[in-house]
């Protein structure tokens, strides 16, 4: 015979209502045949951790229908009946709330194993309590002949209540319905723990069986999962209940809370203490006497990261702490992300037993890992010499990469000239190509410059082993130094018009990679010392030595006839070369404009305008009005005319505009261009007016 009772709430009238709604999961349970077995681990204040009930990670719809196959493997539905392997039914979509956080997404035909897992991750409750629920009140998981309709529809005995007379609130038949309400109420215990008869945290008196005549005990709840158990079945097992196993007790015996133990720890194991878990990814010779160890552990009861202890040939060694990032962990287990572990432990060269075990997080039970074997060794170093060549007369570049899988870090490099030592460089230098093919980090390149008389020379490069063990030769290379003259032009020596001369060009010294100095002469005489250092791409394409190497300079002459001569200076002190001299003449050029207005302004006044420039300067230059042949006004021609610049290319300030008296009457008016260097000033034109 099956009884089903309320939760037992707290005299608020709203949780009063949702109580009469609810009934135990399975209060007093129609025990199983008498097994001998008798229950010795049940705490009753400690029924079931908190992590456990509300870990919703534990199985995926696919486990769940692996878990039910095998449960259920022997079932064979009578007529009118379903096994729970096979159960199907449509379901509506739930959306999120603060109770159940996660959106049940509905779905035609959804499994029994994928209802569990959707409800479960929905609101947060481990699919293992609600498989043990549904066979601890209806015995859906291990029935033999499965269960009619009207059994799947009360599945969890929600909404149920024992006051009812055994009939259901129709608003919570179905099976989809009473597994979402039943993972529901779970979490409604825990956000409203003092609406509920059993609290968390203090002593509280739990009757032994329905009937009060039997009496009650004092249990001391250790926590809200253990307060939520008995809140939704609110009676502890007598002696005679533990004594009997799944069998029955005396008359005052209760099975709910038994039956739930035996059922999770038996299916599922321990209820309050699970074991950590992990895997060793790699033990290998790390190198510069260490082993290298990493992979990941977790303990699926704490949702920090745990340690990982490693034993070498027996010994301990080191103790590291599980918290890299492993996303890859995350993604198969859900249990956070930091749970990957990756360190070098100390070893002696030789051969090695290398154990690895995960610290339980609460105390329990350690697990071993793993063993695994490995050999350390201590390796030579090994590299490349990429270049060896004369970077000027008298330095040679010398680059490539060495390495030593010993150890992580850079080494050094030396290297030799002629069999004397010159220079002890770290190899640390960015190559992600080698570390690409080799796998040992990209900071393993050398770049140095070194000094040495012109000549031929032998270069020879050393690899040094970062344990103190056998250098080695990288190889040698022969090279030889000699001083080139600088290359270069004179493009260009023209009169800019301007009182000046404009001079341009290019020049390089192949041994040095900077730009070099440029000497200019005129007339004999040095007049200016610049760098080429401008840009000149189409020289860098022939040379393939840079492209900035160009100069252009103006440089203020007299009027007249000169020679211009220009000098590449050598970059390493050696023999200066000509790059070319050329002869130019300069002239002092007269004044350039236009009259673009000259009319009555009205008012007893002429208005003239127009522009005006000096092509032997930039700056802007004076205009003298004449009216009838005397002189009236001097302005300077500086108003604003990029017309003008865009034309004569001498800046765009060159307009000139102005209204000025005259007398009534008709007029001859004359402007005159004025010479910027003192030369011959130039008529602009005249225009008649006449003034009203």
């Amino acid at each position: 015979m099956r009884y089903r009772f309320r939760p037992m709430v707290a005299a608020v009238a709203a949780t009063a209502l949702l109580a009469g709604l609810l009934s135990a999961l399975q209060i007093i349970a129609a025990p199983l045949p008498a097994q001998a077995a008798a229950v010795t681990d049940f705490e009753p204040g400690y029924i079931m951790s908190d992590s456990i009930l509300y870990d919703s990670a534990t199985m995926n719809a696919d486990a769940i229908q692996a878990f039910l196959n095998a449960k259920g493997a022997g079932c064979v539905a009578a007529a009118g009946n379903t096994c729970l392997k096979d159960y199907v039914e449509s379901t509506p979509t739930r959306s999120s709330d603060a109770l159940c956080t996660g959106t049940y997404s509905g779905a035609t035909n959804e499994s029994s194993a994928r209802i569990i897992a959707k409800a479960a991750v929905a609101c947060g409750i481990n699919p293992q309590v609600l498989l043990v629920t549904l066979q601890k009140e209806q015995s859906l998981v291990t029935a033999t002949a499965g269960k009619s309709a009207a059994t799947y529809s009360r599945a969890l005995g929600f909404g149920c209540p024992d006051s009812a007379g055994g009939q259901c609130d129709p608003q919570y038949a179905g099976f989809a319905n009473q597994v979402y309400s039943a993972a529901k109420q779970l979490q409604r215990y825990a956000a409203n723990p003092n609406s509920y008869s059993y609290r968390a945290g203090r002593t509280n008196t739990i009757l032994w069986n329905p009937n009060t005549g039997c009496g009650a005990s004092s249990v001391y709840i250790e926590n809200q999962a253990t307060a939520s158990l008995y809140d939704y079945t609110p009676y502890r097992p007598n002696d005679s209940a533990l004594a009997a196993g799944y069998g029955s007790g005396d008359s005052c015996a209760s099975y709910g809370n038994r039956n739930f133990h035996l059922y999770f720890r038996d299916w599922f194991g321990s209820a309050t203490q699970r074991t950590p878990y992990g895997s060793i990814d790699l033990v290998a010779d790390g190198g510069a006497n260490t082993i290298h160890v990493a992979g990941w552990a977790l303990d699926p009861d704490v949702a920090a990261s745990i340690a990982v202890h490693v034993y070498v040939d027996g010994s301990a060694v080191a103790a590291l702490a599980a918290d890299r990032p492993r996303p890859d962990v995350n993604a198969v287990y859900g249990r956070g992300t930091n749970r990957g572990y990756d360190a070098f432990v100390d070893a002696s060269t030789g051969d090695h037993s290398v154990c690895l075990y995960a610290i339980d997080g609460n105390g329990g039970t350690n697990v071993l890992l793993g063993c695994r074997s490995v050999t350390v060794v201590n390796h030579t170093p090994f590299g490349s010499i990429d270049l060896v060549q004369a970077s000027g007369p008298t330095t040679i570049d010398v680059a490539g990469w060495a390495l030593d899988q010993d150890v992580a870090r850079s080494i050094p490099v030396h290297v030799y000239v002629d069999g004397s030592a010159v220079a002890a460089v770290t190899a640390a230098n960015p190559r992600p190509d080698v570390q690409a093919v080799f796998g040992f980090g990209a900071n393993h390149g050398y770049g140095v410059t070194v000094q040495a008389a012109p000549g031929t020379h032998t270069v020879c490069i050393y690899a040094i082993d970062a344990t103190g063990g056998t250098n080695v030769l990288l190889g040698c290379r022969t090279v030889s130094l000699v001083n080139h003259t600088p290359d270069g032009s004179l493009d260009l020596v023209r009169d800019t018009g301007q009182s000046s001369i404009q001079v341009a060009g290019w020049a390089l010294d192949q041994d040095v990679a900077n730009s070099i100095n440029v000497h200019v002469y005129i007339d004999g005489s040095a007049v200016a010392a610049v760098t080429a250092a401008n840009p000149r791409p189409d020289v860098d394409a022939v040379y393939r030595h840079g492209a900035n190497h160009g100069f252009d300079l103006a440089l203020p002459v007299a009027v007249g006839t000169h020679n211009v001569c220009v000098y590449g200076i050598d970059g390493n002190g050696g023999t200066n070369v000509v790059l070319g001299c050329r002869t130019v003449t300069i002239g002092n050029q007269t004044p350039l404009g236009s009259i673009d207005v000259v009319q009555d302004a009205g008012a007893g006044s002429i208005l003239v305008a127009g522009w005006a420039l000096d092509p032997d300067m930039t700056t802007p230059i004076n205009v003298h009005v004449y009216v009838d042949g005397l002189a009236v006004l001097a302005l300077t021609a500086a108003n604003p005319r990029p017309d003008v610049d865009v034309a004569f290319a001498r800046g765009p300030n060159h307009g000139f505009g102005i209204a000025f008296p005259s007398t009534v009457g008709a007029h001859t008016v004359c402007i005159y261009g004025i010479d910027g260097n003192g030369g011959t000033n130039v008529l602009l034109g005249c225009r008649a007016v006449t003034v009203s």
